[in-house]
């Protein structure tokens, strides 16, 4: 039993473990940085697991009976998968036959990132946030053992709902990111590349980490966001940098996950340097909703200020806390189209600290009362989780999904509560979308887009 990758990824891997492989008629895109604009309509195999070659090679025989033992054991605990991922598959495959138009509703393109030990969390996040318009992007850096990373891949192979609108990626090889260096900014525009090149019909970027979880359904997310225009951005900015102008701003870090193999720490230098006076700094939350045409002058566009901010970036603490607020801030294409607001709840210490507090059961009530759309950070398996799930991601039947028990079925990391899938064009929301609407309407009202 192995995990699928595309073919270009593995054109390097010497003759000596061809026979490692064998075709697979169909898998989801299990992309790596070296090959991920290669890899569209790659042809598929599958790579072993778990069972070292020589072992297999030493004997005829013994190869055979680990073969079999191997294949065995996999079929008891994973017979969703085997049923499912078979050449004679008989899972049903859905077009999307997405509309696109100033009434339709929007496409989300979601980058979910994570390190070792994160994949349940992120598997958990991508159910509660999927929807079949959207495309999910999954990250996990190199704290995590490639034995996680391609598990994560299987675990996303054996819901026949992904299986279904094969909109789920998954970035198979990584790289070491540092959340509080410039590594972290690298790891979002490499997301938004591939997301660029991978899906044209996209509208927004939304970043999110295994930490995050989200407060409403997509399909009020979606149906809020339909009626706004979709070149606005949420993001959280100011110009006023207090302290950090020359605590954070004016110091120089080195970040060696740039350089390096694994995740390593940044290190301050004894060096510093002037407050730049070509550009203005803004800062805000890392946690962004970004249009696509930001994104695309972020990773494509021609004009050279992205890429400049992206170096002098390079040498400055938590610059995801700054990249894309002063590119957007200074490009006056973009400027008028900025929302102050990420949409995000957070719970801070006092004073606050580098990192928002982890949030519990006596967050609940002011949790639901905040209208955001996610909030951060939760533990793994909190029982909040479970409450959120009951009480705001709770499963109702809709156009693209027939609800296995009505309004009872909760969306959870449990399994899939669509017993079958119609529409995806027709977004069908709840009574608390009012809220999430108020907020959208406070915001702009109140002026936060300049």
């Amino acid at each position: 039993m192995g995990v699928c990758i595309m073919e270009s990824m593995t054109a390097n891997a010497g003759s000596a473990n061809t026979d490692s492989f064998q075709e697979f008629q169909y898998c989801p895109r299990f992309l790596s940085p070296e090959a991920d604009l290669e890899i569209i309509g790659g042809r598929c195999r599958i790579v072993n697991l778990g069972i070292p070659m020589w072992l297999l090679k030493f004997s005829q025989w013994i190869g055979i009976s680990v073969f079999i033992v191997a294949a065995l054991i996999l079929a008891i605990l994973s017979h969703s998968f085997l049923g499912g991922w078979a050449a004679d598959q008989k899972d049903e495959v859905v077009v999307r036959s997405l509309s696109k138009g100033p009434s339709d509703p929007p496409v989300f393109a979601y980058w979910i990132s994570g390190t070792g030990g994160d994949s349940r969390k992120i598997l958990r996040l991508l159910k509660a946030v999927y929807h079949p318009r959207n495309h999910y992007l999954l990250h996990l850096d190199a704290g995590c053992e490639a034995l996680e990373r391609k598990s994560l891949a299987l675990s996303i192979g054996s819901e026949r709902l992904f299986r279904a609108f094969r909109n789920v990626d998954v970035i198979g090889q990584s790289y070491p990111v540092d959340k509080t260096g410039p590594s972290a900014v690298a790891a979002a525009l490499h997301g938004a590349a591939i997301l660029l090149r991978l899906n044209a019909n996209w509208d927004w970027f939304i970043t999110l980490s295994a930490s995050d979880y989200p407060l409403v359904t997509q399909d009020d997310l979606l149906h809020v966001f339909t009626s706004l225009p979709r070149n606005l951005n949420f993001i959280d900015h100011t110009s006023d940098l207090g302290w950090k102008e020359w605590g954070r701003f004016d110091k120089i870090v080195v970040d060696p996950s740039l350089y390096m193999e694994n995740n390593t720490s940044l290190f301050w230098t004894s060096g510093d340097r002037k407050t730049p006076n070509s550009f203005k700094l803004f800062m805000g939350s890392p946690w962004v909703i970004l249009s696509r045409p930001f994104v695309e002058h972020c990773v494509h566009g021609s004009d050279n200020l992205p890429r400049k901010l992206l170096m002098y970036f390079a040498n400055v603490a938590y610059s995801a806390e700054a990249y894309f607020q002063t590119v957007i801030c200074n490009t006056p294409e973009f400027q008028n189209t900025t929302i102050n607001n990420d949409l995000r709840y957070f719970v801070w210490d006092d004073p606050p600290g580098l990192e928002p507090l982890f949030l519990n059961q006596t967050n609940l009530k002011d949790l639901i009362k905040s209208r955001a759309a996610f909030a951060r950070k939760f533990m793994e398996s909190d029982p909040m989780l479970k409450k959120i799930d009951k009480k705001i991601l709770r499963c109702q039947s809709k156009q693209w999904c027939f609800c296995q028990t009505g309004n009872k079925a909760v969306k959870n990391s449990e399994g899939d509560p669509c017993l079958s899938w119609d529409n995806v064009n027709i977004i069908k929301p709840s009574k608390s979308v009012l809220s999430l609407a108020l907020v959208m309407q406070c915001s702009i009202f109140r002026g936060s887009a300049r």
